[in-house]
């Protein structure tokens, strides 16, 4: 695991919304609030470890993108984010 950690933290990197829009297009795009940290969720998710994901579903941690959050950041289309990709999902976390 610790290896899927670290490749998973070398993906982490920093992309603007207009890079992430076709991605919400396709419904793959997950927020994860600031409260998580982006790599433990995409080891989460990549282990399939389903009782960790679904508890943070319920928790409303981790969730698809709103339909308000949508219209905002395509109002803003430099608007950044931390992302890291674990097909076929593409996590975010909005920088603030």
């Amino acid at each position: 695991m610790s290896d899927l950690r670290a490749t998973l933290a070398e993906a982490l990197d920093e992309a603007e919304w207009n890079w992430l829009a076709p991605h919400a297009r396709r419904d793959s795009v997950i927020v994860v609030e600031q409260t998580l940290n982006l790599v433990d969720v995409g080891v989460a998710i990549a282990n399939d470890d389903v009782l960790c994901v679904q508890r943070w579903i319920d928790e409303a941690l981790i969730h698809k993108p709103s339909s308000a959050e949508l219209a905002s950041w395509n109002l803003n289309q430099s608007k950044r984010f931390n992302a890291l990709i674990v097909q076929p999902y593409v996590l975010v976390q909005e920088f603030l």
